[in-house]
């Protein structure tokens, strides 16, 4: 998948599953103070982002989540993650 596709699938649970207006969905928007997710919120996106991608993101894995404080960290620790599970090289 390229880095538009993953965002936009990202994009897309983020509006469904929490309600998150598009307009806000911008790089630089953070997670917790933009998007008011807390980190049980942060549980249930990585749950999300696991049926929205078909993987299962085990526990090592998602502890790359803990770094994740913008909109556009989130986009590049799944892709880099989507490319791992994949085994696809990473493109931009």
């Amino acid at each position: 998948m390229t880095e538009s596709e993953i965002k936009n699938v990202i994009d897309r649970v983020l509006e469904r599953d929490f309600e998150i207006d598009p307009s806000m969905l911008n790089p630089e928007a953070s997670l917790f103070s933009d998007f008011e997710l807390d980190s049980l919120d942060v549980v249930d996106l990585i749950v999300a982002l696991e049926k929205a991608f078909s993987f299962k993101i085990r526990t090592e894995q998602a502890q790359g989540f803990r770094d994740v404080r913008t909109l556009r960290d989130l986009y590049s620790t799944v892709k880099k993650l989507h490319d791992k599970i994949s085994g696809e090289p990473q493109k931009e």
